[in-house]
Parts: structure tokens; sequence; C-alpha cells
């Protein structure tokens, strides 16, 4: 026996559930509904039968397939539509559009609550009823579906049955607006969330169909079913509906803020008071609403074709719950749809932070992906875009800083101070954990990136990780704290990179003053020469031999990365260059301090071509250094361009410094050291004068050379020991301490070592590189004219000896007091500036000051 076969079970079959004084009453009250209506409808009433029912010939149906069922336990609703149609059709006659419903005129409360309950289950599925019709002010081809049906029921009907149907008929608005933003958003382009969303929707209105379903069932077998009856159990559902429709007509109106305020705006436009000012204006209503559409689609352009979706559509479901908070069944429901709705974006960014993959088809996440820029851009590369551009937040917001400003490719908000939209909206409750999110899969990117497969995090925990759960910002932390360390680990033990950055601070912060000495003098010749004249390939050949012969340990493992460049313009002249750019400095004086800048920098403009074909192969002459992916990363394009400009200003200093070394040794030479004689032919007196001249002449020729020696000498003391070393030693301490927590702070860490070098080295204020250039220029000037000295101090020995006359004395006088007079003028200025910048901005400069001081109290 089959126990779900009704047909092969024994025994007496179970009656129906009316009794015969329940049965009486129904079929009495369904007649007398027929009764009234075949009165309505001109049928006579011999012409019904017992249940209301046509009788005869004019019983037949345009259906010829269709048989009456005259039972109503068997077919309750065959009587509808037998004869309903032909009513329905009838009615469509005789009432037009915005026409009053059925009347009820002079029927007994007790029928017309029949009947409307009849209706009302028609109406709550969104099906216009007899008595309750389409509200004369809605247009079910014209109006917004997302709005909902707008129903009405028949103003004939008893008030205290109409105040209770105007109740309930608010479910069938919301139950419609969210069927039609379900349809609406369960396309593909609205992304997952929506998808998910909209699920949720569908599952909460399949327990109202349910619920609906019971109601039908209870009017259909239930006597004592009544309206009143009907509220109590809807009443409930009125509200978890009036929640959906709320949250679906702000996620409606989200794609365009200005639709609510047009709304709200159009029944004060149709005032004939405003009428006749636009009328004056000469503005009609069209042409109002045209010019007001072509104003808000200038303003709206750039958001206005991204929809609602991804971050934004959790977003809006976290406010509207934290401002329902205190309704605990708003909370609830919100709740589950936010969490519903966040699956597939936990799911997303579940993936992106223990994988390092980007699977966000729809843009929804917060993390997008530029694939136009690869690790080929670091070879490049002098702005880090592969690090900062590869993969970045949709808000433009970076780890390095809160900085909210527009950015390329940043979406403009869907209005003034308002959120982003789509996925560059970042749902408030993920706020906090955006850039953890961001570095974790950066960093897993990185290390696929080697070739290294990413094992699985064994502290990562297990279980249901849902969007406003606190397992989820768990997982994040610890994904961002195993990804951080195993790219650290690679960095720092597998590829070497505190041995590779001691190898690029001794070969351009010149530790190893012998490679570089070693260098200048096998090159000596070739650096003499024009910028364009001189030979990489033999210079890059002098470098490895100089390397080859100096170099030991870790340096050795490295000297193959370094090769020889030239730059393409002068160090001081590119510097303040970038300096005015930049601005450096901020206020009045920096203003100032850069319009002067910007006439120097035209100036040399007019005179950039000459300039080229005059600056010599040391003036331009720079070092390049090979790193591989992924210590690229760290020493990228840009630190290594900090690199040159310390390494250019420490070789002129070193250049300069040697020039005036040989030309120390030269004045230990024969016309130095002998004093000059007197012959004898004129008188004493006149000897012994021209004698005093010309040592007082060589002398200050002494001073002036000791001066300029001991002046580079503290520079490049200065900047060596008390700037360069003990920044690298700070650096050098926290890597090898492991107080670097992660990658970013390691590469914050390296870039502001070189801009602290760079700034205590005086290369990024204006006014302090204009003095030092001139004055270093007039050093290295003065050491070229070492020749012509020596020439001279033969001269002059030759006429004191001789005693010639004083014309000769006096022009060399003058020669020597120019290099004197331009050296004194720019060392005050360069010393008053550094006492300045000592004083206010850059307390490192102290001991310099106190080293300059030593040289000015020279006599």
């Amino acid at each position: 026996m089959d126990p779900y076969n009704p047909g092969t079970r024994t025994g007496v079959r179970k009656k129906l559930g009316l009794s015969t004084r329940e049965y009486t009453k129904v079929a009495g009250t369904i007649a007398s509904v027929r009764r009234n209506r075949q009165h309505s409808d001109g049928t006579p009433e011999d012409d019904v039968d017992e249940y209301g029912a046509p009788r005869g010939p004019s019983a037949g149906v345009e259906e010829p397939s269709f048989i009456a069922e005259t039972s109503f336990v068997r077919a309750p609703l065959n009587c509808r539509v037998a004869h309903g149609a032909t009513y329905l059709r009838n009615k469509g006659k005789k009432k037009g559009k915005g026409e009053a419903s059925a009347s009820l005129e002079g029927v007994p409360i007790e029928i017309q609550e029949a009947l409307v309950l009849e209706d009302l289950l028609f109406v709550l599925m969104g099906i216009e009823g007899t008595y309750i019709t389409y509200h004369p002010d809605y247009s079910p081809d014209d109006d917004d579906p997302m709005q909902g049906m707008q129903f009405a029921a028949s103003p004939t009907l008893d008030p205290s049955l109409h105040d209770l149907v105007e109740r309930i008929l608010p479910l069938a608005t919301y139950y419609t607006a969210i069927t039609s933003f379900i349809e609406l958003r369960s396309h593909l382009d609205f992304g997952l969330v929506n998808h998910a969303l909209c699920a949720a929707m569908r599952d909460m209105l399949k327990e109202y169909q349910t619920l609906l379903s019971q109601l039908e069932h209870a009017f259909n077998t239930s006597p004592q079913f009544t309206l009143q009856k009907l509220w109590f159990y809807v009443h409930p559902t009125l509200h978890t509906l009036s929640l959906l429709y709320l949250l679906t007509t702000e996620l409606a109106n989200a794609d365009d803020p200005s639709a609510a305020l047009s709304i709200s705006g159009s029944s004060s436009s149709s005032d004939s008071e405003e009428e006749a000012r636009n009328e004056a204006l000469g503005l009609g209503g069209a042409k109002l609403k045209a010019v007001l559409s072509e104003i808000n689609k200038g303003v709206d352009s750039v958001s206005s074709g991204i929809p609602v979706k991804g971050g934004e559509v959790l977003a809006i479901l976290y406010e509207r719950m934290q401002n329902m908070s205190g309704d605990p069944a708003a909370r609830t429901l919100y709740s589950s749809l936010l969490r519903a709705a966040g699956k597939p974006y936990v799911e997303m960014i579940q993936v992106w932070i223990h994988t390092g993959r980007l699977v966000d088809p729809y843009e929804e996440l917060c993390v997008k992906e530029s694939k136009f820029i690869d690790r080929g851009t670091l070879e490049i590369d002098y702005t880090d875009e592969y690090w900062e551009r590869r993969y970045t937040l949709r808000d433009g917001s970076t780890p390095g800083g809160s900085s909210k400003r527009h950015q390329a490719g940043v979406p403009l908000p869907r209005t003034v101070g308002g959120r982003l939209p789509g996925g560059a909206c970042i749902p408030p409750i993920l706020e906090r954990w955006k850039h953890k999110m961001l570095l974790a899969g950066k960093y897993l990117n990185v290390i696929r990136e080697c070739g290294i497969e990413i094992s699985r995090d064994p502290s990562r925990s297990d279980g249901e990780i849902s969007l406003n759960n606190e397992l989820l910002y768990k997982s994040i932390d610890e994904a961002y704290a195993h990804a951080n360390r195993n790219l650290l680990q690679l960095l720092l033990r597998d590829q070497q990179l505190i041995p590779r950055l001691r190898s690029l601070k001794r070969f351009f912060f010149l530790s190893q003053s012998s490679f570089l000495t070693h260098l200048l003098d096998l090159s000596s010749m070739e650096l003499r020469k024009s910028a364009k004249s001189a030979s990489l390939v033999k210079l890059q050949s002098l470098l490895d031999l100089a390397l080859n012969t100096d170099t030991q340990g870790e340096d050795a493992m490295f000297r193959e990365d370094l090769r020889i460049t030239m730059a393409t313009s002068g160090l001081y002249e590119w510097l303040l260059k970038v300096v005015s750019v930049s601005g450096a400095l901020s206020g009045e004086e920096g203003d100032a301090l850069q319009g002067h800048a910007n006439e120097e920098t035209k100036k040399e403009r007019e005179k950039e071509k000459d300039d080229k074909k005059q600056m010599l192969a040391i003036d331009a002459l720079t070092l390049d250094y090979n790193v591989k992916f992924p210590l690229s990363l760290v020493i990228s394009r840009k630190t290594i361009l900090r690199y040159q400009l310390i390494f250019r200003f420490l070789l002129h200093l070193k250049y300069v410094e040697q020039l005036l070394s040989s030309m120390w040794i030269e004045h230990k030479s024969s016309p130095w050291r002998h004093p000059a004689r007197p012959s004898g032919t004129r008188p004493q007196v006149d000897s012994q004068v021209r004698h005093d001249e010309a040592e007082e002449w060589r002398k200050r020729v002494f001073l002036l050379r000791a001066r300029m020696l001991a002046f580079v000498q503290q520079i490049l003391a200065f900047a060596t020991f008390e700037v360069l070393e003990p920044n690298w030693r700070k650096l050098e301490g926290k890597l090898e301490a492991g107080k670097v927590e992660t990658v970013d702070q390691l590469l914050r860490d390296h870039v502001d070592f070189l801009d602290t070098c760079l700034k205590e080295c005086m290369l990024t204020s204006s006014r302090l590189l204009k003095a030092f250039s001139r004055l270093i220029v007039t050093c290295s000037t003065f050491a070229l004219y070492s020749t012509s000295f020596t020439k001279s101090a033969f001269q002059a020995l030759a006429a004191a000896e001789s005693g010639e006359d004083n014309q000769a004395m006096m022009k060399r006088w003058e020669f020597l007091a120019r290099f004197e007079t331009n050296f004194d003028h720019w060392f005050k200025v360069h010393l008053d500036c550094v006492q300045f910048y000592a004083s206010s901005e850059n307390v490192s400069l102290l001991p310099l000051v106190v080293r300059l001081s030593s040289i000015k109290a020279v006599p």
C-alpha cells in the first residue's frame, strides 16, 4: 500500500470540514451575492439558480470547453470565472479610465466584506479586483513600476470596511514595488551583491506568498474568516514589507539623487503663480524642465553612468540598519539582508587577501587593478607606478595618507560631499580595514610574481564569515600579517636586501674612498673632456678596473650591477629647477625665492645649448645600479635617483678637493718656496719693496687656496660623517632589529632616509643651493688656474730680482682680488643661510655652522 496515494487507502473517507449549518450559511451568502450581481447586470432573478448561476441558454460562455461546476465546495471560484468575465467586460465598457469602481450601495455589510475579502486576495498579489481597482492618479503603463502599484477601494464601500481596507492596501504597493525591483536588479549589469540582495528579498516574498495562500485557504474553507482577521494576520507583514519598500526606494533613487527633489518639486511647479513667473521670464514648463535637465546632466554625467552596486549597496544597507537601530524588527531585517547581500563581497575579499587574485567581474570591490601596469615598468619608472598604481583603492586613498583629493580614475560623488558610486564606495563597516585589505593582496601578488607558490596561512580561522561578523575582521588582520611577514622574509632573507643597501651606501656615498680616488686618477684625462666627447665604454672599463682592485666582500658580489652613465644636465641647475617647481620654502619668502628661481631658469634655458656643449664629463658623471624584481620595489628608480643626486654632490666635492690638493702640491715647488732676492742694480729700498710685494701676493694665494680647501673638506666631512653615516646607522639598526613591521613601512623608511640625507646635505633649499654652487664653482675655477698662478709666480720672482716696473704686479693683484672677493662674498652668503636654517628649520646644520665659522676666523 502506498501511504501517499489516497486511492489505495482503506476505511471510511473523512468528510469535509464544513457542517451542514456552515454549508448552508456560505451557500446563502454566495447566492445573495450572485443575485445582487445579476440585478446590477440586468439579468432577471428568475434566470439564476439557487447558487446565483444563470439558467438556460443565456448561461453559455464564450469558451465552449468550460463546464461550470455548480458546487461551491468543490470549485468555489467557478462562478467567478463563468460569469465574472462577462461582468468585467460590461464593467470595462461602462467604466472609463479614472472612473469609480463597481458600486456597493445597498449591499449588506456582510456581503460587502465577503466581496472585498475576495478582491483583496487578488490585489495583494498585484491583480486589480472588482471593487478594489487602480487609484485614479495611477497609470500602469506610464508610472514607474519601482514605486509600486497604487490601489483604491470603491467609495461606496462601508466606511468601517473602507478604513480597514485602506490600511491593508499598502501591502499591494510594497509587494509590487519590491517585485519590480527584484526583476530589474537581477540583470547581470548590477553585479553579484545586487543578485544576492534580490535572492534574499525573493525568499522573503516567498513567505509572503505562502501567507497569502494560507489566507486564501482560510477564506475558502472557514466562514468565520473576516476582514479583521485578515488585518490581524497581515499586520506584521505590513511592517516588514514597508521596510523592504523603503530600502528599494532608496536604492532606486540613489542612481539619480535629484529624482526625489524633482518629484517633490513637481507639484509646486504646477502652481499658477510659478507658471506665471516662468512665462514672464520666457521659460515655459517644457523649457524650464529642459534647462534643468541639461544642468543636472552636466553635473551628474560622471557618476550617473555607474549603477548602484557593490559597496554602495552595502553602505546603504548598513546606514539604514544603523539609523533604525531603535526598531528591533528593522535591525533584524536589515542585518539579515546585509549578511546575505555581503556574502559575494566577502568571498571576493577572502580570495583577494588569501591568494592575491582579484576576482571582480562587475567592479564591485573596493580594490581595482590597472592591468596595463606590469613589472616591466620598474626599469624605466621614476614614480613607482607598479607599486603605487597597479593595485589601488577605488576611492583614491593611499595607505601613506588619508587625503581624499580627487584623482584620475576616481569617480565623482553622487552629490557634493556624498558617497562615491558603485565599487568606489567602501562600506563603513570596512573603512578601518580597507588599507589592510589592499596591502594583503598586493603583498601576495609580489610573491606570486616571483614564482613562489602561496601557501595557506595555518593561523587562518575557519567558519562562516559574513560582513557584519567579527570573524571577517580577524581574517583580514591574519591575512595581512601573513602576507606581510612572508614578503618581508622574502626581501630581507632570500633577496639579501640589507647587503644590497650596504653596497649602495658604499658605492654612492663614497664610504670606500680608495675606489673613487682610484677611479678619478685613472680617468682624469677622460673626465676633462666634454660630456658628449667622453667615452662611456672607456669609463666603464676604468670603473671595473677600480672596483676589481679596491672592492672586497659584499661589494665584490654586487659590483657587476654598477655602471657609469652621463646625466643630461648639471647637478645644481637641475636641483634648482626641481626646488623651484616643488616649492621647498613656504610663505612670502618662498614665493619670492621661487620667482627669482624662475627668472634664473629662463636665463638658463636661453643658454641651455651652450651649457650642454660646455658641460664637462666630471659634471655629468654619475653611477647607476641594476636591481631585479622584487628588490626593485625597494630600490626603485626614484630611490636610485636620490642616490645619484647625493653621489654627484659628493663626487663634485671630492673632485674639487683633489684639484685643490694638487694645487697645494704644486705650491711646494721652487717658484713658491724660494724667496725672491734683489739684484742690487737698483736702490736697496725699491728692491726690498718689490720683494715684499711678491711675497705678500704668494701668501695671499696660499691663504685663499687653504681657505677653499678647508671649506671643501669641512663640507665633505660634514656630509659624510655627520649626515650620511648617522642616518644610515639608524636605518640599518631598524632593519637588523626587526623594527620594520610592514613592507610599506620599509619603503617609507628607505625614502625618508634618502630625503633626510638630501635635506641635511643642503640639496633641497634653493638659497643654500645657489650660494653653495657659486662657491664650489669659484673653488674649482681657482684650482683650474693653478698653472697660470705658477707662471705668475715665476714672473713675480723674476721681476723682483730684475727690478721691473710695477704694472704687471698690479694685474696679478687684480686677478687674485676677483677670486678673493667672489669667494668671500658667497662664503658669507652661504654661512648666513646655514645659520638661518640651523636656527629655524634644520637643526642638523648646527655642526656645519661651527665648522664654517673656523674658516671665517682665518685672517
